[in-house]
């Protein structure tokens, strides 16, 4: 049970890119106007693209607050990419409590309500949620692994249910206390996706590593009851994208290894590598055993799961590579509305 006279001031940060998500973007939006415990802002941060923030400006320019929270459009203040977009979110946030969500994803009316159910221990400086896949070809694929819905930024097989502490929350779905970034900065950039390049990730693990350190006695929760829905496009339900994703996650441990060291930056893969992908694998092929009547594509899932661990540590190991030749650039220092990168 939640408590429905709880009230929490948060500001809700969706980062958009494209006008071809125009329809998804007003969908986010919609979903923040209507929740049960209502925003206090939608920040909608526009990663340079003029012609998509002039567009959203004019949609929401006679939006009042009274409709579910003030809409407010801001440009990236940093360089492209989605962790300087949410740090210029952080930077403009008026609320107590800053959330973010895709900008192709929906949250459930009372996904902010159960976030902020978290914070009643002051030591809580970070809550996540479930995201849930939406396939927009028509339903999973049979080849893909459930072990890996991470690739498609949806939580995966192998997390713990119910409301669990945790080494970090999944950043398409996640809330912090505002002072956690007057703690540890912001999101690093240099990590997580930039522009056209590779689908890097992994920007919020190394956020909550270096917020555990700014502040041991921090709690991360994630509560799976906080529940959005994330749309997969037809392109990245196929095997290239997930081959991609999978190399470049590999490439982005490297350098959260390489910001916050290997221990606590590789904590939580390893025993997803031991235990969970292991697993997967054994389920698929009890499926292949077991014949028609069962889950179809057993085989191909065992596959996938082991094609995904060597391709994700082949792009660990050019990574590690890579950042042993020279310093890696990030910017993660106090959250301004414009990054000053710093070597590390």
């Amino acid at each position: 049970m939640i408590d429905r006279h709880l009230h929490r001031s948060f500001s809700v940060v969706v980062c958009a890119y494209t006008e071809e998500r125009w329809d998804d973007i007003l969908a986010a939006v919609d979903s923040v106007q209507g929740q049960s415990m209502p925003a206090t802002e939608t920040l909608l941060v526009v990663d340079h693209n003029e012609a998509l923030r002039a567009r959203l400006l004019a949609r929401y320019a006679s939006r009042s607050p009274a409709d579910g929270g003030e809409v407010r459009v801001l440009a990236n203040a940093g360089p492209r990419g989605l962790s300087a977009g949410r740090n210029t979110g952080i930077a403009a946030a008026r609320g107590e409590f800053v959330a973010f969500l895709d900008d192709d994803a929906v949250a459930e009316p009372d996904w902010l309500r159960y976030l902020a159910a978290g914070y009643g221990d002051p030591r809580v400086m970070a809550v996540g949620g479930r995201t849930l896949p939406v396939w927009v070809s028509g339903g999973r694929p049979d080849w893909f692994p459930e072990e890996f819905d991470w690739v498609v930024g949806c939580t995966y097989r192998g997390l713990p249910p119910g409301k669990v502490r945790v080494r970090n929350v999944l950043g398409g779905n996640a809330s912090f206390r505002r002072t956690a970034f007057d703690a540890a900065g912001g999101f690093a950039t240099g990590i997580g996706r930039g522009g056209d390049r590779r689908p890097l990730g992994c920007e919020e693990t190394e956020l909550c590593i270096r917020l555990g350190r700014a502040l041991p006695r921090a709690v991360l929760l994630i509560d799976d009851r906080a529940v959005i829905h994330h749309k997969v496009s037809a392109a990245r339900a196929r095997f290239g994208y997930f081959r991609e994703r999978a190399y470049a996650e590999g490439l982005s441990k490297a350098l959260v290894a390489r910001s916050v060291g290997a221990g606590k930056g590789l904590e939580s893969e390893r025993r997803y590598a031991t235990r969970v992908l292991p697993a997967g694998v054994a389920r698929g092929l009890r499926d292949v055993v077991r014949g028609r009547g069962r889950r179809r594509g057993g085989a191909a899932r065992a596959g996938a799961i082991v094609a995904g661990v060597l391709t994700t540590t082949a792009g660990y190991l050019v990574g590690s590579a890579r950042v042993r030749r020279g310093p890696a650039t990030f910017a993660s220092g106090p959250v301004t509305p414009a990054d000053t990168p710093v070597r590390v």
